[in-house]
């Protein structure tokens, strides 16, 4: 069975001796836009394609604002900062992510609360949520408490794993309802719809990342999109070391962060960005040959995008019976060519996280069991 599906997996993605999880896929203008960005000497924080690949994004999306940045982690780190997040607050997210969400959240001094998973979305359940905050929390005074360690519950941030968006909607019902700020980890899921509109456009703040394993890259950046037009232009100052604008004076007024991402970069993305959609329907392709496939196979199961969404199938995703399998098919698939990955071992137990409070996360850990990524990069015979 699994030389059935390895040998599947090798047509898909013929001429490669050995197929990679994604890698990037370069088919438009990044050696133009490089070349321009090189020619012009602007190739650090300040260019035209900065701002070009800002006001692309921000259209694509239909946010009012978008901000681009290094990195994906430090979009996540200054939304918490936006989202009011302080030293000793809590933010409640999932346990089944990769540690950039969590290790935000700790560069704040933040604590991470573990909710569980939804079985058709794996991400964050607004059921389970809202069982949790019923019996651990109550709203004073307008801010939630964790009424046993009486710390404030100040953020929720669900994370669109693999592309499939989230319960929204209801997350966001819940969040309101306990004072919570939905901030959206998008780092996975440019391109996504949940009920036709962007992922990353719901909560008060949404994450995409960049980096050179995702749809599209930058080589390494990300971006936070925004709905309030006057909270991005104090993201854009606080990550330009809130630097006051001046023709020669250095003027300070708080701290401030140098996480601004440099043109060369942008200028690639600019270019990634011309091509997302054709990347995306490649992508969703690949996902419904493997849906079709994988029909056939006994005790391997498809992990499809959740009803009302569109996925951009980020990585593409099968469950397997029990650990024990999982084990024999990534054994057996990466010693015959085909890269293939567990999901990330839970937060919850890292060191670093393994006193945070939990509920019982019953899903999560049936997840982590489970869950293997296969081949998922944009197949270039079909461009």
């Amino acid at each position: 069975m699994y030389r059935k599906i390895t040998n599947f997996i090798k047509d898909l993605y013929p001429h490669q001796e050995f197929v990679p999880l994604h890698e990037p896929c370069f088919s438009g203008n990044e050696k133009k836009y490089l070349n321009d960005c090189i020619d012009s000497t602007y190739v650090s924080s300040v260019g035209r394609y900065v701002d070009r690949f800002e006001e692309q994004i921000a259209a694509y999306t239909k946010a009012v604002k978008a901000v681009v940045c290094v990195n994906g982690t430090n979009a996540l780190h200054m939304s918490l900062l936006l989202a009011g997040v302080e030293k000793e607050d809590e933010v409640v997210t999932q346990a089944l992510t990769f540690i950039a969400t969590c290790n935000a959240i700790h560069y704040i001094g933040a604590h991470p609360v573990f909710i569980d998973v939804d079985k058709d979305t794996m991400g964050l359940s607004p059921h389970a949520l809202k069982e949790w905050l019923v019996h651990h929390a109550e709203v004073k005074n307008g801010i939630c408490y964790n009424k046993r360690s009486q710390r404030k519950i100040k953020a929720c941030v669900p994370m669109h794993t693999f592309g499939h968006p989230v319960h929204l909607n209801e997350l966001l019902e819940v969040c309101r309802e306990y004072a919570i700020e939905l901030i959206e980890d998008a780092a996975e899921s440019i391109g996504s719809l949940y009920k036709g509109q962007h992922t990353g456009t719901f909560g008060k703040i949404g994450v995409l990342s960049f980096n050179g394993n995702k749809t599209i890259t930058t080589g390494g950046g990300g971006m936070l999109l925004f709905m309030d037009e006057e909270l991005a232009k104090h993201a854009k100052h606080l990550m330009t070391q809130a630097k006051v604008p001046h023709r020669w004076e250095f003027v300070h007024d708080e701290i401030g962060y140098n996480y601004r991402m440099p043109n060369i970069n942008a200028a690639l993305g600019c270019a990634q960005l011309e091509n997302l959609d054709k990347y995306i329907a490649n992508k969703r392709e690949t996902a419904l040959q493997y849906r079709e496939f994988f029909k056939h196979i006994p005790d391997i199961c498809f992990f499809s995008e959740p009803e009302g969404c569109r996925s951009n199938y980020w990585l593409n995703a099968v469950l397997l019976k029990d650990k024990f399998a999982r084990e024999d098919f990534l054994q057996y698939t990466n010693d015959h060519g085909v890269m293939t990955r567990p999901v990330w071992g839970l937060m919850n137990k890292s060191g670093m996280f393994k006193n945070a409070e939990t509920d019982a996360l019953v899903n999560t850990q049936w997840f982590e069991e489970r869950v293997v990524n296969i081949p998922s990069g944009v197949r270039t015979a079909l461009l």
